[in-house]
């Protein structure tokens, strides 16, 4: 909305302003009411029948909205006679600002546990501080799907918005994450390498992964046996080494589908590593989105099929804090 605009909204408001108050009201009881609505914003008056979570419910339809509200006031804590921007359509679709754009950081996990000398487990206690870090600086966690919206211009999602993954398919993402994840109502991302589900008590098991996607995590594709996509194997044929990758790709997802019921379209690169014939063949098997581990964050105008994504090793908050990137200042006038 230009500055011309607002102006003419803010000129026009304190008119209504002034006017309602000189006029007695008789009703007792009274119904949260804007003071200026258009087709793109509504303006109320912030109180106890107008909270965030009330507009929310009432203007936007559910209260999981309620991040609009708040990404629009730009203000954590409003005076109850403050005035409250509740957007009625999405706004800023790609997050472009005059000085600078948003951007959606990938946070990778492995295994959760107390041993502190494999960098590729977390001890619950350094995950519980991260996790409470991310909920108490207003971060939310958004899906592989919510991510593609973004990144193909299609929808608006929340300007601190970080994607949670976990690799691999341990045990211990649904003994000790999830609990963690539940106290803060977040979830993650799940990859599984196919051949790993259920083969040991070590590994989550189907029944444990459809536990996880009713609570809402979202399960992606860690191919089926956890293969460097980008190596072929000494002595291998072209042919044979093409076809072994096809099969990584397909068989895993039509594995998911059918023991999940969905249309999987997340998958995570074995290592990381892809290459222009791999990042082909994803696409063909049907993949929308797929994660590296290349370091950095993500603009809506990264290719979804190769997403930068930070591994989080050390454990302490400074680095983790450092990962946290959601906007990329830089002038666009």
């Amino acid at each position: 909305m230009n500055n011309s605009k607002m102006s003419f909204i803010f000129i026009s408001l304190i008119s209504i302003i002034f006017f309602t108050s000189c006029v007695a009201n008789n009703s007792s009881v009274q119904h949260p009411s804007s003071l200026y609505k258009s087709n793109d914003y509504a303006l109320y008056k912030k109180g106890k029948e107008n909270s965030f979570s009330q507009l929310a419910r009432t203007q936007l339809g559910d209260e999981k909205w309620v991040w609009k509200i708040e990404d629009a006031n730009e203000i954590e804590i409003l005076s109850d006679s403050a005035l409250v921007q509740v957007p009625l359509k999405d706004q800023n679709i790609g997050g472009l600002f005059e000085n600078g754009y948003q951007s959606v950081p990938i946070l990778c996990y492995h295994k959760f546990g107390p041993d502190r000398t494999s960098p590729l487990t977390m001890p619950p206690d350094i995950f519980n501080q991260q996790m409470k870090y991310l909920k108490d600086n207003g971060y939310r966690v958004v899906s592989p799907a919510d991510l593609l919206d973004f990144l193909k211009y299609r929808r608006q999602i929340p300007r601190k918005s970080v994607l949670i993954t976990i690799d691999d398919g341990y045990k211990s993402i649904y003994d000790i994450a999830w609990p963690i994840l539940k106290k803060y109502n977040f979830t993650a991302t799940v990859f599984v390498y196919t051949n790993y589900v259920g083969i040991s008590k070590k590994a989550l098991t189907w029944d444990d992964l459809r536990e996880l996607k009713s609570y809402g995590f979202s399960i992606g594709s860690h191919t089926v046996s956890h293969a460097d996509l980008t190596k072929k194997n000494p002595d291998e044929k072209p042919d044979d080494f093409y076809h072994r990758i096809t099969e990584e790709l397909l068989l895993s997802k039509k594995i998911i589908d059918k023991e999940l019921g969905q249309d999987t379209i997340g998958l995570s690169f074995p290592y990381g590593r892809q290459n222009r014939n791999v990042l082909k063949l994803a696409e063909a098997a049907g993949y929308k989105i797929a994660v590296t581990v290349d370091r950095g964050s993500n603009p809506f105008f990264t290719n979804p099929l190769a997403l930068n994504r930070d591994m989080i090793l050390k454990k302490e908050m400074k680095t983790f804090i450092s990962r946290l990137h959601t906007f990329n200042n830089v002038s666009l006038k």
